[in-house]
């Protein structure tokens, strides 16, 4: 995963996928998010759980624990590794989904630059991606080393003709236990590693490469291309 991705419906229209029941506890607006090219470093809308209740926040993608100040903060943690390694260990417990509308990548093509493909589910719904981080309890203020990382796994069929690795992507059922602190750890990485969406669940399809300038957003980003 190259670390690009689409965040451009409203959060509502996210949570509302997720079916759940209680009130969302919303600190990222109602208006749509409209994030078409977000890089890493981005504050981008997250939905963690604390209690019984769903709360959406905004959140740097990138983190790194204290000991770590000598390297740049990671963005995406191999499912392989996050649930043992010491790096990832002190945010092992703290689930979030990162949802989003669809995510890039680049692939080369034999020309100057390389071609960036959209990738999304075929259904086009949300796209729930399993992440953990560090991010404030209610009514604590942020901290500057707040962040999360998205966990990858080995990409399969179709879509490793794309990239190796892609997002561990939850269904809605499995979105809500994920988040939930009720669920086991054991729990939680079982579903990482067995129960992620298979890669019969997206599409992909080229897109032109003005969005490998991040300066870049509009709608116009995420049209197909011959």
């Amino acid at each position: 995963m190259c670390g690009r991705l689409t965040q451009y419906r409203g959060i509502h229209d996210f949570v509302a996928v997720l079916s759940i029941p209680d009130a969302l506890i919303n600190h990222v607006g109602d208006a749509p998010l409209d994030r078409y090219n977000a890089a890493p470093t981005t504050a981008l809308a997250v939905l963690h759980q604390h209690e019984q209740a769903i709360h959406a926040d905004n959140l740097r993608w990138g983190w790194r624990p204290h000991w770590a100040k000598n390297r740049a903060p990671p963005i995406n943690a191999r499912v392989e590794k996050v649930a043992h390694g010491a790096f990832f260990r002190a945010i092992w417990r703290q689930r979030l989904i990162v949802p989003v509308d669809n995510w890039y990548e680049w692939v080369d093509s034999g020309e100057k630059s390389r071609q960036p493909w959209l990738i999304r589910r075929a259904d086009q719904a949300p796209v729930f991606c399993a992440g953990i981080g560090q991010f404030p309890a209610p009514g604590v203020a942020p901290r500057e080393d707040d962040g999360f990382v998205i966990i990858t796994a080995d990409s399969l069929g179709g879509l490793l003709d794309i990239h190796d690795r892609r997002p561990v992507v939850f269904d809605s059922a499995r979105a809500r236990e994920w988040l939930d602190p009720a669920t086991p750890l054991e729990r939680a990485e079982q579903m990482l590693l067995f129960e992620g969406e298979p890669s019969e669940a997206f599409e992909w399809y080229k897109v032109g490469k003005a969005v490998g300038n991040t300066r870049n957003q509009g709608a116009q980003l995420i049209e197909r291309v011959d």
